[in-house]
């Protein structure tokens, strides 16, 4: 299995691990970053680690999870931002008491958005789970 994580240990003997790719509840492809496994290597150790993020994000519960993971976290946790850390991965990088970016990175947050199949009823409750926009654009 082609994982999304490499651990490291720094110069400071704290922990370095690089996150990259799309986050996920599963494994589809193989390279995608899940709750399930990164609990499992974030509690193979201890002590400070940073946390690289170059991800274009993906499901916003499953980085939840990870999020929870690292703000429960018993060491300091930094996060860094090297490339890009969109959507889903921008809550991954809020977990961090620390966030430092690249001046050439991008954090990219947008308005949630689901898809949805069903009859009225289920495209009802579709269109009730999203918030509401915070203003309306004057479009003609």
């Amino acid at each position: 299995m082609k994982k999304f994580w490499n651990w490291i240990h720094n110069e400071a003997g704290g922990r370095v691990l690089r996150l990259e790719g799309p986050i996920d509840e599963e494994s589809f492809w193989g390279d995608e970053a899940t709750p399930k496994a990164f609990r499992e290597e974030l509690e193979s150790g201890e002590g400070d680690i940073t946390v690289w993020i170059n991800s274009p994000g993906g499901n916003v519960f499953a980085a939840a999870e990870i999020y929870t993971m690292l703000r429960d976290y018993k060491g300091a946790v930094t996060v860094k931002i090297d490339a890009i850390a969109a959507s889903a991965a921008s809550v991954v990088a809020m977990a961090g008491s620390r966030v430092l970016m690249s001046p050439v990175a991008m954090l990219m947050l947008h308005d949630p958005s689901t898809i949805a199949y069903g009859n009225t009823k289920d495209m009802e409750r579709a269109i009730h789970t999203l918030p509401q926009p915070h203003f309306q654009p004057d479009v003609q």
